[in-house]
C-alpha cells in the first residue's frame, strides 16, 4: 500500500520557477507555474486576474495563459505563464501556488523576489542641470586619419582594375571551335570497299581478291559487333557472331570464309560464278546486319595546349581580381562617405 500511495504521488509533479530573483523597481519578469501529468488528467491552476496582487505589493501585469509541451516518459507538461512587477525596494515572499490535478491539490514551493531601487542623489535633490550649447570642437587629425587612409585604398584598387583590365584588352582572347565531321557509318565504309573490288575486276592473284575482300569483312564486323575481328580466325569470327547472327546468313559467310581460307592457304581454285557468289553473299551480310539510323556526324572538340590553358587561366584570374577590386573598392568609398554623413549630421 506504501509504494502504491508513493506511485500514485509521483505521477503528478507540480513546480513553480522564476526568471529573475532580482530586479529594479518597476521592471518585469515572469513567473512560471507548471504540473507533469499524465495524458488525460484535468489541470485547474489558480484563477488570477491582471492587477491581482499575488502577493503584497506584487502584481500581475496581463492576463495570464497556459501552453502544453510533451515530457518524458509518456507524461505532458501544463505551464501556466504569469508576469509581475513590483513597485517598492523590499524582499517579497512568494507564497506556494495551488495546483488541482483531477480535483486534488498539490502546492507548488515557496519562492522569493527581491526588488532593487535607483540610487539617487538625496543629498542634493535640487541641483539640476540644463542642456548644454552646441560646442566648436578643434579639428583632430585622428577622426579624419582612418577615412583619408580608406579613400586612398579606395583609388589605388580602383587603378589596379583599371591596369587588369588594360592588360585584358591588349591580349586576344583563345577562341575555341567546336567542329563537325562527317561520319561514314561502318556499312557504308564495308560497301564502298566492296565496290572498289568490284569495279577493279577479279585479279589475276585470286589470293589478294580474297584477302582483300576477307579484310573488309573482318573491319566491318570489328566496327558492327565490337569485337578484335582482324585478330581472330574464321572459325572465331564465326563462333561469335552466331551469338546475334541469323544462322542462314552465317551459312553463307561461312562458305565465304572457308572459300577465302582454301585459296589463301591451300592454293584452291575458284570459279567466276562462285566469286560471284561469295561477293553478294558479303554485300547481303552487310546489308542484313547494318545498324540503322546511324549518325552520320561528329562533335569534334578543339584541343588546347598547355600553353593556352595558361592563357586562360590568367585570363579568369584577371576577370575574377576585377571584380574583387570593384567590389572592394565600392565598399571603402561607401563606408567613407557613410562616416562624412554621419560627422556632418
Amino acid at each position: 500500500m506504501l509504494l502504491m500511495t508513493f506511485s500514485a504521488k509521483a505521477d503528478v509533479i507540480v513546480e513553480s520557477v522564476i526568471d529573475s530573483v532580482q530586479m529594479v523597481v518597476g521592471e518585469q519578469t515572469s513567473l512560471h507555474v507548471s504540473a507533469t501529468i499524465k495524458p488525460g488528467q484535468k489541470v485547474q491552476f489558480m484563477p488570477f486576474k491582471p492587477q491581482q496582487m499575488i502577493a503584497p505589493g506584487i502584481e500581475i501585469v496581463n492576463i495570464p495563459y497556459t501552453d502544453t509541451v510533451d515530457a518524458d516518459d509518456g507524461f505532458i507538461k501544463v505551464t501556466q505563464h504569469l508576469t509581475l512587477t513590483a513597485f517598492e525596494d523590499t524582499l517579497y515572499y512568494i507564497p506556494a501556488m495551488k495546483v488541482k490535478v483531477d480535483g486534488k491539490d498539490y502546492n507548488t514551493k515557496n519562492l522569493a523576489l527581491k526588488v532593487l531601487t535607483i540610487d539617487v542623489d538625496t543629498l542634493h535633490p535640487n541641483q539640476f542641470y540644463g542642456p548644454k550649447d552646441v560646442q566648436d570642437n578643434p579639428f583632430k587629425w585622428s577622426e579624419w586619419e582612418h577615412l583619408l587612409l580608406m579613400a586612398v585604398l579606395a583609388m589605388v584598387l580602383y587603378v589596379l582594375c583599371w591596369l587588369a583590365y588594360l592588360r585584358l584588352k591588349s591580349n586576344k582572347p583563345i577562341q575555341l571551335k567546336v567542329r563537325i565531321r562527317k561520319i561514314i557509318p561502318p556499312h557504308q565504309r564495308a560497301l564502298n570497299a566492296i565496290d572498289e573490288i568490284k569495279t577493279g575486276g577479279m585479279p589475276s592473284d585470286e589470293k589478294m581478291y580474297y584477302t582483300q575482300l576477307t579484310d573488309t569483312l573482318r573491319k566491318y564486323i570489328e566496327e558492327r559487333f565490337g569485337f578484335s575481328a582482324m585478330e581472330m580466325t574464321s572459325a572465331e569470327i564465326i563462333g561469335r557472331l552466331k551469338e546475334v547472327g541469323d544462322q542462314e546468313k552465317l551459312q553463307e559467310l561461312t562458305m565465304l570464309f572457308e572459300t577465302a581460307d582454301l585459296v589463301k592457304f591451300a592454293k584452291y581454285t575458284v570459279g567466276m560464278s562462285e566469286n560471284d557468289r561469295n561477293l553478294v553473299s558479303a554485300v547481303d551480310f552487310i546489308n542484313n546486319t547494318k545498324q540503322e539510323n546511324v549518325p552520320t556526324e561528329e562533335r569534334v572538340e578543339p584541343t588546347v595546349t598547355e600553353q593556352q590553358r595558361q592563357t586562360i587561366r590568367m585570363r579568369i584570374s584577371l576577370k575574377w581580381a576585377m571584380v574583387i577590386l570593384i567590389v572592394a573598392a565600392t565598399a571603402l568609398v561607401t563606408y567613407v562617405c557613410w562616416n562624412l554623413w554621419e560627422i556632418k549630421s
